[in-house]
């Protein structure tokens, strides 16, 4: 796998970015002026990010994964997107009211866009689905292949299609997290 240099980064024209990123070579990138990266990130091979999208620090987004953010989307500090993650904050209306893809023009269209936000410490497995206008709250896990449809509550593990809360997560690595930036300031 190969990663942009620092200097190619910058050339890209991000609206910010922070220090430490890694991005794939092969990472599709669209209105990059839309998109601020923070400190510690690495998106690996054949992701595509698009719209307006704004990631935190120490953030892993795996290969084959796509941030569809033309409503916006949110990823807060030590958050993760597993392989072939998609996350959506824009969708066409499939009931057949309308005609659908982005080639037609918008007044024939149901598009809804709403703001899809991971709070910190959230996790999506591999293969899972988030749609429009979902918060995942503080310490969610979402595991492999499970749809999110609807906002979480904070610290609980969800799965399935659509996903369904199976338990509460633990809240140990809030401990270590302030053992780490604590060694990392040194």
């Amino acid at each position: 796998m190969g990663f942009y240099t620092r200097e190619k980064l910058e050339g890209i024209g991000f609206k910010s970015i922070g220090e430490n990123v890694l991005i794939s070579d092969k990472c599709s990138i669209y209105s990059p002026e839309s998109i601020e990266i923070g400190n510690n990130v690495r998106i690996d091979d054949y992701c595509i990010l698009s719209g307006n999208i704004k990631i935190g620090n120490y953030i892993h987004i795996a290969a084959f994964s796509a941030l569809f953010g033309g409503g916006g989307i949110i990823m807060e500090d030590f958050s993760g997107l597993s392989a072939r993650g998609l996350v959506y904050s824009v969708s066409d209306d499939y009931t057949g009211e309308f005609l659908t893809n982005p080639m037609i023009p918008e007044k024939y269209r149901g598009v809804s866009k709403a703001k899809v936000i991971f709070k910190k410490h959230s996790l999506v497995g591999a293969g899972s689905i988030i749609l429009p206008g979902v918060v995942l709250e503080e310490g969610t896990s979402v595991g492999a292949n499970s749809l999110i449809t609807k906002s979480t509550k904070e610290w609980s593990i969800y799965v399935g299609s659509p996903a369904q809360k199976i338990k509460d997560r633990k809240k140990n690595m809030l401990e270590l997290e302030k053992k780490f930036l604590k060694e990392e300031k040194k």
